[in-house]
């Protein structure tokens, strides 16, 4: 038996009930996606959420594809109680890269989104951590409705407009964006010390012209306070 900490819940489209989660094993330090995903009943019957401890068995799949080599198979899960903010902030720091660039291993282009088809990534999921007053949340100037992230990484490189796929963050955002009132959530981002960010990649699709793997803003976790009403770390 192992013990994990989970570290993201990412949402999939409006009507899609699966969870796609990431733990990290308190053990070795290893990032690990549970596959098949768990349906949306199943997390709450664990009470998952970031910062939740497991217990069960989770086995990293034998020959996974890049990049997603996370990808693990899973058995006998069970909810052990939740993490303290420090240890929480103690294993998003074991899996810290200093740019979106070096924690992935692949050269980003100005403006380039995604890891493109054949290229070999070092993973399909990193984290990064970046001053908060380079991170904006706005509303997609493309389609209306929908919220998005923008950032500027340690080596200064920009990421524009990324989907938020963190579960937990784009809910209370969206309430906010509803209510009239996203600034906010932007308000209360500069007020804190430090932004991680989980910066994952989708699975392989086309878009226009270009064929690959795209990013996407897994976690976002603020310190030293954070929402209360979304995280329980």
């Amino acid at each position: 038996m192992g013990r994990y900490i989970v570290i993201d819940l990412t949402r999939f489209k409006e009507g899609n009930d699966d969870v796609c989660t990431a733990v990290i094993d308190m053990e070795t330090g290893e990032c690990l996606r549970p596959m098949p995903y768990l349906k949306g009943v199943r997390v709450r019957e664990l009470n998952m959420h970031p910062g939740a401890v497991l217990e069960g068995e989770i086995t990293k799949n034998i020959g996974a594809e890049n990049p997603h080599i996370e990808d693990a198979s899973y058995r006998d899960l069970k909810y052990k109680g939740p993490a303290s903010g420090e240890e929480f902030k103690a294993f998003l720091e074991r899996t810290l890269s200093d740019s979106i660039e070096s924690g992935f291993g692949v050269p980003f282009g100005e403006g380039q989104k995604h890891i493109p088809a054949g290229q070999q990534a070092a993973c399909s999921i990193i984290t990064i951590r970046i001053l908060p007053r380079t991170l904006t949340i706005h509303e997609d100037a493309y389609k209306p409705g929908r919220i998005k992230v923008s950032f500027t990484d340690n080596m200064g490189h920009s990421y524009r407009y990324l989907p938020i796929t963190d579960r937990g963050f784009y809910d209370y955002a969206k309430k906010h964006q509803d209510d009239g009132q996203l600034d906010k959530v932007q308000s209360f981002i500069l007020s804190q010390v430090e932004v991680y960010l989980r910066i994952g990649v989708s699975r392989q699709y086309q878009s226009g012209d270009r064929n690959g793997y795209w990013l996407q803003v897994n976690g976002i976790y603020t310190f030293p306070s954070f929402y209360k009403e979304i995280r329980k770390y």
